[in-house]
């Protein structure tokens, strides 16, 4: 399932990270990728020791941190350190699949979702869709700066030609306290039908009070902590 949360950065704070970001060193996007990754991938990379890429995914996260659909969504039990990418001149990610474990310092994170957040607009570039195959085929994403898309880290996905302009993006992944991601959008769907029934009715609403009990019953069920 794929989740595009809006405005997760206001346009004045993609405009600071944006001017920050292109004012940093950047280096070739292949060092970080896997053996058969590195033939499809032709872009470039901020750093991981980065004091502005460390900065301002901190940022990134303490926003998420408050949002409610990305928690909904999400339900984050590990979260890999943001990165930041920029495509230029043709660069490109071929079609690829995220490795299933990473590691971050000295943590192992097992990567059930990807995230991707655009930082500047569609028409300042062509080309550059995140394209995700999933069960009803392929799907392009192209978002407004400061939105985000989540999808499932099994997905094959690439990121096509920048034919024009440039585009810049921070990514990242997680480890989901529910590693299936047909339960997880379960819980998601029926979480996010209980906050829209809940608007205007009254706290102590028993059929919101008996969701609200299926709900936490079936994360205790499937949840991994």
């Amino acid at each position: 399932m794929l989740i595009v949360i809006e405005n997760v950065l206001s346009p004045d704070e993609v405009a600071v990270a944006r001017q920050r970001l292109l004012e940093t060193e950047w280096e070739d996007g292949r060092v970080t990728a896997g053996s058969r990754s590195i033939a499809v991938k032709q872009n470039l990379q901020m750093p991981e020791d980065s004091p502005v890429a460390i900065e301002l995914g901190q940022a990134i996260l303490r926003r998420l941190a408050d949002n409610p659909q990305f928690i909904s969504a999400a339900l984050a039990e590990r979260i890999y350190p943001p990165k930041f990418n920029l495509y230029q001149d043709g660069g490109h990610y071929g079609l690829h699949v995220d490795a299933a474990v990473m590691r971050s310092g000295d943590t192992s994170i097992r990567t059930d979702l990807s995230a991707t957040l655009f930082l500047n607009d569609p028409d300042e570039y062509d080309g550059g869709e995140l394209t995700i195959e999933g069960p009803f085929g392929a799907q392009a994403v192209k978002l407004a700066a400061g939105d985000m898309v989540l999808y499932p880290s099994t997905s094959l996905h690439e990121v096509t030609p920048v034919t024009r302009g440039f585009r810049l993006a921070c990514f990242f992944w997680m480890q989901s306290m529910v590693r299936d991601e047909g339960e997880r959008a379960l819980l998601y769907d029926l979480d996010q039908s209980i906050q829209t029934l809940s608007a205007g009715r009254a706290k102590d609403d028993p059929d919101i009070d008996r969701l609200t009990h299926i709900y936490h019953n079936l994360l205790r069920r499937w949840a991994e902590v």
